[in-house]
């Protein structure tokens, strides 16, 4: 069974954020366990795992299934294992024009940008003004000048934090991050010079479920999308994701939808033996 490693939200090998791409021959997803000692195994931020749906009912409106898996637990949004995927689906032929996946949040689709870059549209987060605990500096070692609840899909905790500077700084206590409920903590702030080409900077955070450092989040960009945008005054935006991997994720909100457009390269293309 054919596997590929794949950096996703950058043009160069060894930068952005890898994903494993896993493209079934079977009609349906195996078993989860198998799934998940797989993600394990790769044990990157996510696995991905796609099959085709054709000629069943959801192919009217998807053309393949896609499910994420951590090294510890199955998501409900990946951004960036998307990008991945439908990445190996479009440099291989089989995608074109348009992929349209069936996910755990709806279908979410992929087309070609320009540049060889892909753009994803995926539901925009809905963001709940929730002050952030006191625990929630402790573990970070940097006082929130705000913080949102980016809903259910997502469920992370959102923070704004003083500048850049003090995001790109930042050395969580990872085993208290975990213990404070949501999935992760997306923690921004603008960038300190928009010159350089991108407008606000993030990281990511989910010890609680096995990633300590995401390198770059595409599903954190549905909550920073209408966050900047209303700060900025404007829909189209461009984020840093400031990990020691970096990542470029251009965004474009659309009312309840977000397009999110990046690059990916595959870095391994081989064989997984260990079929289910």
């Amino acid at each position: 069974m054919r596997m590929r490693i794949v950096d996703a939200f950058t043009d160069r090998p060894f930068a952005g954020n890898p994903a494993g791409v896993l493209l079934l021959d079977a009609a349906a997803f195996p078993d989860d366990a198998w799934m998940q000692r797989v993600a394990s195994e790769v044990n990157l931020s996510e696995t991905a795992f796609a099959h085709r749906l054709e000629g069943t009912a959801d192919a009217a409106e998807a053309d393949w299934a896609l499910r994420w898996f951590t090294p510890a637990a199955e998501v409900a949004m990946c951004g960036h294992a998307t990008l991945a995927t439908a990445h190996v689906l479009f440099s291989t032929g089989a995608a074109t024009s348009l992929v349209r996946f069936a996910t755990r949040s709806g279908v979410l689709s992929v087309r070609p940008a320009d540049g060889g870059a892909l753009t994803m549209d995926f539901p925009t987060a809905p963001l709940t003004a929730a002050t952030p605990p006191p625990a929630v500096a402790l573990a970070l070692g940097a006082e929130p000048l705000a913080g949102y609840d980016t809903g259910p899909d997502v469920g992370d905790l959102l923070v704004e934090l003083a500048d850049e500077a003090t995001v790109r700084a930042l050395t969580p206590d990872f085993a208290a991050l975990a213990a404070l409920g949501p999935r992760g903590v997306i923690a921004t702030a603008a960038a300190e010079d928009p010159s350089r080409g991108y407008d606000f900077v993030s990281r990511g955070f989910f010890p609680a479920v096995g990633i300590d450092e995401d390198p770059v989040t595409g599903s954190a960009h549905t909550a920073l999308a209408p966050f900047w945008s209303a700060r900025l005054g404007r829909t189209g935006l461009t984020g840093l994701q400031v990990s020691a991997r970096t990542g470029f994720v251009r965004i474009e909100l659309r009312g309840d939808r977000v397009l999110l457009t990046g690059s990916a390269v595959t870095v391994i293309d081989g064989e997984l033996h260990a079929t289910p």
